[in-house]
């Protein structure tokens, strides 16, 4: 090719590459100039897409719950203990006991760590990495499929939120954890979590699980093995598919565990040889066996018990507080009462109505040992109605010690061989009063119509002794009256009483006048460590010890050789009185029932050891629901039995030195004229006693018929 030539073709190109270039340079500014209008679009939209996520953002966390400490609280279970601090039975909405940090055993806090958030110690709760993978998951499946939750969200939503799955609760949920960590230590949100899982077996926290399941108490969690570490961890994700107690579910619990140790050797909690050895131990291994829905034992007298303290804590809930309730009760005593009451064993009952209720309690110091509160339908349930205690009946001639007798001694000062005369009475209304046997018996000690339960001398008596002071002293004695009033009638018995007052009652006799107020509570202790002791055990004085002696005295004439014969234990000093009531002529009628036919039947009685007040009955008036000729002593046989059971005091009751007798009488040391025996007349006769008690001129012959007593054929409303 020729020099020309070739310049010429240089020539062009080298045009041809300065067109390009021209053109080129032409179009780079368009390029830039779009491309800034790219950013700054992009710009833009990023902005607007960022306020709009900030927006929605706020939007999901506008109404989400505050974080509210109080939430964070669990129910806690309420245990009873009877009188020997020995375990009875664990009450509550969730069976929970609550435990602290240092009670955790190292191995099961690896295994929660290990399976349900291995790096809870290193996040500010919400764990970065999981999240993504969870959201990446959800976003190329179906939204809820991965969760991703730390422990820390995990209680945030066991917590405060419901459980649905949505990006608005999550969202909440993520706001809420991170806040909690600001303010818990990782510690404190650890056990919030391991207090608050519910862990199938009626478990709720780690420590109930570890006792349903393996029988484990709090004191003794350090003996966990991995393999029961390893269930228990694994339990949360589905606790009731996951529970080994279960037979179907063995092989499902064994798979389970075994993931949870695999993750524990994946974090280095563990060596391969450990995980091979605990992965051969079967699942059901240490599982104690026990019925999942046992019943409440001695539920009666529990039921007694949480009122009690219900009376006495306004503003505790028994089924969340997590209370420790130390009791009164004596578990052989109480297996005694309700194998005496419902079962035919002690006692052959006539039928099932007929129905029983009594106390038993320590004389010193009125703790209940035992109750008994119905049979058959009507046996307490707890929380519900309990005959032992809250029962109102009319307590007949056992109430006379208490409204007559008793203020008699203490304020008049009369011996227990004080006379009165027993003859035809009538009430203030002018109605008529009756004996049991519609006989009158003429002039008698006080000690004698105590003895055999005649009821005008015990009208009489109150006369004597006012009606006011006598309420006063049966108030003393934790008696209380309807409308603050009371009557006449009451002297035989006519007002309403329950077996637990009639029992702390009659035990102030036994204890020298000291009067203790019966109660089934020794102690409630907090989840805190905080203790309420109750102090009804503190003794109060009501009566003068000669009064308590002299009543004592003569209720043992009541059981040596009155009504009460029957309850005679060899070797028990034993005092007491019967006592039983009437229908009324309008019920009578209606039903049918004889004219002998008996609506209550009481023995309440004591030893130096024991008091017991025992009623007997039909819950409601039908056809055939009453007693009659031995089912009124049924009371009787259940007193007896109960105390030749666990009465293993054989003192006896001491006399105390302002008492002192002549011929069997007591009489109060330093009371004027006490060793001559008075007369009480009845209010319809004219008063021509002496000083001396000795009868003058035509008197005599009066006194002669009033001994010898007459027939009255009346009316007369109670038995004895």
């Amino acid at each position: 090719m020729s020099e020309e030539y070739k310049s010429r073709q240089e020539r062009l190109q080298a045009e041809k590459a300065k067109q390009a270039q021209q053109e080129d340079n032409k179009k780079t500014p368009n390029i830039r100039a779009l491309l800034k209008k790219v950013l700054i679009v992009c710009l833009v939209l990023g902005v607007i897409s960022t306020g709009a996520g900030a927006l929605t953002f706020a939007s999901m966390l506008k109404g989400a719950p505050n974080l509210d400490s109080s939430k964070l609280v669990d129910p806690l279970s309420t245990k009873f203990y009877d009188v020997n601090g020995n375990f009875i039975y664990e009450y509550g909405k969730e069976k929970r006991t609550k435990i602290k940090y240092d009670q955790v055993p190292k191995v099961l806090e690896q295994a929660f760590i290990a399976t349900e958030d291995s790096r809870f110690y290193e996040h500010e709760g919400i764990d970065i990495k999981r999240t993504a993978k969870a959201i990446f998951v959800n976003v190329t499946g179906d939204f809820g499929s991965q969760g991703g939750s730390t422990i820390t969200q995990q209680v945030i939503k066991n917590s405060f939120l419901t459980p649905e799955k949505t990006l608005k609760r999550k969202v909440q949920e993520w706001n809420l954890a991170y806040q909690l960590e600001q303010e818990y230590s990782k510690e404190d949100i650890f056990m919030m979590y391991l207090n608050k899982i519910y862990l199938g077996n009626r478990s709720y926290g780690v420590a109930a699980a570890a006792k349903n399941y393996f029988g484990l108490e709090v004191e003794n969690l350090n003996k966990m093995t991995l393999a029961q570490a390893a269930l228990i961890a694994g339990l949360p994700q589905s606790p009731n598919n996951y529970d080994p107690t279960k037979p179907e579910n063995i092989e499902a619990a064994t798979k389970r565990r075994n993931i949870v140790l695999q993750s524990m050797r994946r974090e280095g909690y563990i060596t391969e040889k450990q995980l091979e050895k605990a992965s051969k131990i079967p699942v059901t291994d240490g599982l104690i066996t026990k019925n999942e829905h046992q019943s409440m034992p001695y539920e009666a007298f529990l039921d007694a018990a949480a009122k009690e303290v219900m009376s006495k804590l306004k503003d505790v809930d028994i089924s969340t507080e997590g209370l420790s309730i130390y009791t009164t009760l004596d578990p052989k005593a109480q297996a005694y009462a309700e194998k005496l009451l419902n079962t035919d064993e002690i006692i052959a009952y006539p039928n099932s109505n007929i129905q029983g209720a009594f106390v038993f309690l320590d004389t010193k110091t009125g703790e209940v040992r035992a109750i008994g509160s119905g049979r058959n339908d009507y046996q307490a349930q707890f929380l519900g109605h309990n005959l032992a205690i809250e029962m109102k009946r009319q307590p007949g001639s056992v109430f006379k010690p208490i409204f007559d007798y008793g203020p008699a001694i203490e304020y008049l000062k009369w011996s227990t061989g004080h006379l009165i005369d027993d003859q035809k009475t009538t009430y203030s209304t002018g109605e008529q009063i009756s004996n049991w046997d519609r006989q009158y018996h003429g002039i008698m000690t006080i000690r004698k119509s105590l003895q055999n339960s005649y009821n005008i001398p015990a009208l009489l008596t109150l006369r004597a002794v006012g009606e006011d002071i006598a309420k006063n002293f049966a108030e003393q004695l934790g008696m209380t009256f309807k409308n603050d009033k009371v009557f006449e009638s009451y002297a035989i018995g006519s007002n309403i009483v329950s077996p637990l007052e009639m029992a702390g009652a009659y035990s102030a006799f036994g204890n020298g006048g000291l009067y203790i107020k019966p109660h089934f509570v020794q102690k409630v202790v907090f989840p805190d460590g905080k203790v309420v002791t109750f102090n009804e055990g503190k003794p109060k004085r009501v009566m003068e010890d000669y009064t308590a002696y002299m009543v004592t005295d003569m209720l043992r004439s009541v059981v040596n050789d009155g009504t009460g014969k029957l309850v005679k234990v060899p070797g028990l000093d034993i005092a007491g009185k019967t006592g039983t009531t009437n229908f009324d002529e309008n019920t009578a009628a209606k039903y049918g029932y004889p004219d002998n036919g008996t609506n209550d039947s009481w023995f309440v009685g004591y030893t130096p050891q024991y008091t017991m007040a025992v009623w007997t009955g039909y819950s409601k008036n039908g056809q055939g629901n009453y007693m009659i000729g031995n089912t009124t002593k049924i009371a009787h046989y259940m007193f007896k039995s109960m105390m030749q059971t666990f009465g293993t005091d054989r003192s006896t009751f001491v006399q105390p030195d302002s008492v002192y007798r002549v011929n069997n009488e007591l009489y109060i040391k330093g009371v004027s004229g006490a060793e001559v025996p008075t007369l009480i007349p009845s209010i319809n006769k004219e008063k021509n006693w002496s000083n001396n008690g000795k009868m003058k001129g035509k008197d005599k012959k009066k006194e002669k018929e009033w001994k010898k007593g007459k027939k009255e054929k009346g009316k007369h409303k109670y038995k004895d």
